[in-house]
Parts: C-alpha cells; sequence; structure tokens
C-alpha cells in the first residue's frame, strides 16, 4: 500500500517536510479555500500539486472534493452544480491526479459527541455517546419526532442528563456534533458562526420528504452524470461510508454496509465508482463484519481508511488502537496487499498524545497520534508482504 497522509494546505502546522521525515509517500488533500459548488481551475490544482512534489511527495488523493448538498437532495441548482463538479474533474484529471474521495452523507459528516475523550494511558481520543446524542437531538435540537426514533431507556436518561448537563457542556456538545467536525470538512458550518443550531435546523429541512430511495436515485443521478469524465482520464470516485453507518436525526443514509455498496457497485456498473473502505466508519456499525466486506468489495476498492473502533456494551463506541477492535487491520492489510495491492491508504483518528493537545489540530487528525498508527501499519505492511513473498497463505 502507499503510505498517505491526510493534510489541510499550505497552512496546515504539520509540513509537508515533517511528513517526509516519517516515511509518507503521498498526500491526501483538497482545495480547502474554494467554497462548494465552486470549479477548482487548473491553476489552483497545479499550483498545490507543484508545491506538493517540490517537496519529495505526490498529491495522491483528493478529500474531498465536495457534493453540494442540493445535488444530494436534487435542488433547482443541482445540474448546474453537477456542471461545475464535471469541469473540476477534468482539471484533476487532466493533471495526473486520479483518486478522488467524497461522501453521500446529507447535511453531516463523521458525527461525535466527545473530542478528548481522556483514556486509562492519558492520551484522549474521539467518542460517540448515545445518550449525549440523543439529549442533543431532543433537547437542544428539538427534532419533532425525534423521541420516537429512541428506546424508552434512552429516553429516559435523556431527561435524567437534562437535570444535570451544564450550559458549558451544552455548548460542548453543539461545539463538537454540529462545528468542530463539520466546519473543515464541507464547510456548512464554520468555527465563528453565529446560532449554529438554526443553521443546522435550516441544513436539516432541506431533506423534508427525502427517503432512502430518493437519496440512491440522487446519487445514481449524480455518478452517472460525471462517469464519461471519468472515464475519458481514468479518475477513481470512491465513496466513503457513512460515520456512523446508520439512520440519524431522521436523515436518510445509503453507504452504512453490504446492500448499501452492492447497491452502489450495480447502480453504477463503472470501474471509476468505486468504494473509500473506511475500516473506522463501518466498524462502528454492530452489522458489518469488516473482513467479509473488504474480502467482498476489494477489486472495487480505490482508497483505504486504516482506523478501527470499539462498540461498548452501552451502545456507545470509541476509536480503538489500530492493532485493535472490530476494524481488525492486520486482516484488512492482508486482504488489500493480495487482492488489490499498491492502493492508497491513510491511518486515520489518531490519539492526542505527547504534546498534540495544544496545537489546535483538527479532531482526529494529530501529529504524534497519525505517527504511531502509521508506523504501526508500516510495521504490519511488512510484514504482510514478506508473507505474500514466502508464499505463506494464512
Amino acid at each position: 500500500m502507499e503510505k498517505t497522509w491526510r493534510w489541510f494546505g499550505k497552512n496546515d502546522k504539520i509540513t509537508l517536510q515533517m511528513l517526509r521525515q516519517i516515511g509518507v509517500e503521498g498526500i491526501v488533500t483538497a482545495l480547502h479555500a474554494i467554497p462548494n459548488g465552486e470549479v477548482w481551475t487548473s491553476e489552483d490544482i497545479l499550483d498545490l500539486k507543484q508545491y506538493i512534489e517540490a517537496a519529495g511527495l505526490r498529491w495522491s488523493v483528493v478529500e474531498s472534493l465536495p457534493v453540494s448538498e442540493a445535488i444530494k437532495y436534487a435542488g433547482s441548482e443541482r445540474d448546474r452544480l453537477i456542471d461545475n463538479y464535471i469541469v473540476s474533474l477534468d482539471n484533476l484529471g487532466k493533471a495526473g491526479i486520479k483518486t478522488v474521495c467524497y461522501n453521500f452523507m446529507p447535511v453531516i459528516d463523521w458525527i461525535r459527541t466527545d473530542l478528548h475523550r481522556t483514556l486509562p494511558d492519558g492520551t484522549a481520543t474521539l467518542y460517540f455517546d448515545r445518550v449525549r446524542f440523543a439529549y442533543f437531538d431532543l433537547k437542544i435540537l428539538g427534532r419533532a419526532g425525534a423521541e420516537k426514533e429512541y428506546p424508552q431507556e434512552i429516553l429516559a436518561q435523556v431527561d435524567a442528563l437534562d437535570q444535570a448537563i451544564t450550559e458549558a457542556e451544552k455548548e460542548e456538545l453543539i461545539d463538537a456534533i454540529i462545528v468542530k467536525t463539520q466546519g473543515f470538512v464541507n464547510g456548512n458550518i464554520k468555527e465563528g458562526d453565529q446560532n449554529p443550531v438554526a443553521i443546522f435546523r435550516r441544513l436539516l429541512a432541506q431533506y423534508d420528504g427525502i427517503d432512502r430511495d430518493r437519496l440512491r436515485e440522487n446519487m445514481k443521478y449524480f455518478l452517472e452524470r460525471i462517469m464519461p469524465v471519468c472515464e475519458q482520464y481514468g479518475v477513481n470516485m470512491c465513496v466513503h461510508p457513512d460515520d456512523p453507518p446508520r439512520q440519524i436525526l431522521g436523515l436518510p443514509r445509503i453507504v452504512t454496509g453490504a446492500d448499501d455498496l452492492r447497491w452502489l457497485v450495480r447502480a453504477v456498473d463503472h470501474p471509476c465508482n468505486g468504494i473509500t473502505f473506511c475500516a473506522g466508519s463501518l466498524s462502528s456499525g454492530a452489522q458489518n463484519d469488516v473482513p467479509a466486506l473488504a474480502r467482498e468489495f476489494a477489486s472495487r476498492t480505490r482508497f483505504v481508511h486504516l482506523r478501527s473502533t470499539d462498540i461498548l456494551p452501552s451502545g456507545d463506541f470509541v476509536e480503538a488502537p489500530h492493532l485493535q477492535g472490530r476494524g481488525h487491520l492486520i486482516d484488512l492489510v492482508r486482504i488489500f496487499e493480495r487482492e488489490n495491492p499498491a492502493l492508497p491508504m491513510r491511518v486515520d483518528h489518531g490519539k492526542l498524545m505527547l504534546d498534540d493537545a495544544d496545537k489546535g489540530y483538527n479532531p482526529g487528525y494529530s501529529f504524534f497520534g497519525r505517527m504511531f498508527a502509521l508506523a504501526q501499519m508500516d510495521g504490519v505492511m511488512a510484514v504482510v508482504n514478506d508473507e505474500i513473498k514466502k508464499g505463506i497463505s494464512l
């Protein structure tokens, strides 16, 4: 596998020179300054590509070229926005950048309730608390009919939490769920926005009447429109699974597990219509056998996120150490190195450790935590490739 790293551009506190020193080969990045829906020009693409190459690295994967909300819910601007998307893909293809990670999650990307859950060893990680998320949905967002979507035991725990939670804790919850984990990803809500909850309600309202079948139709329409330019340049579109892979906030989610992935590759059966195999997202769904999914979809995988999660007895989930958890990353490396070698991979959602905590990194994107995980995965890949050379079958 190619060892890649998600890097947030020229202003990232983690420099390309630092990444060269720790064994990174390829860069995963985007033109973060360009608003969603606007064209990525050839000039902007080449400027960043040449900057990366000057540091002795290569721009391996675009993550992400965001899909605008109006494309997802089929708003009046859909075709104009898809036309812009096609121009951006054309410019990426001309520049020789051939892998584009994207998602089709309505409104909200990955969701956590705690961005700094302290672990017994003193490091910190990301955490999803079912009760606190339900509290956000029921008591802060006040979504109509939400109480019907939670079991009675959760509703009782939410009522108990309502008697104890502080205003500061409520603000932290809003910040974690709809500000800090979203602003640097899709730009729907940014730090500094006034009344982010009101903005979030307006975004949710755009999906009134949109169910899973309708969202699937809209995704199929989008993919069919862009496949010709992808085919022209050999650009691989690789969809990221929903995180967590379940229906949430009344929104349809359509990339949650085996059935959804089967629908995706059959609905638009083209080699450029591929998958970002995010072991962390998939492993946070109790329905998913992650190694089995890797074996089934290895041939359509174009990019791999190596991270893992543990689902706790409460139903909460937490980022797991990269050598542990439901992601079974050692098994995944064996599967992909044998069945689809040379894929770009990046470690993901590293712990906050050592002096990561005071650097202001984007949530999940620490330096030392990811470096530690990359070293672990580098060792796993070395062992697996030695097994392959010796003809060892496990």
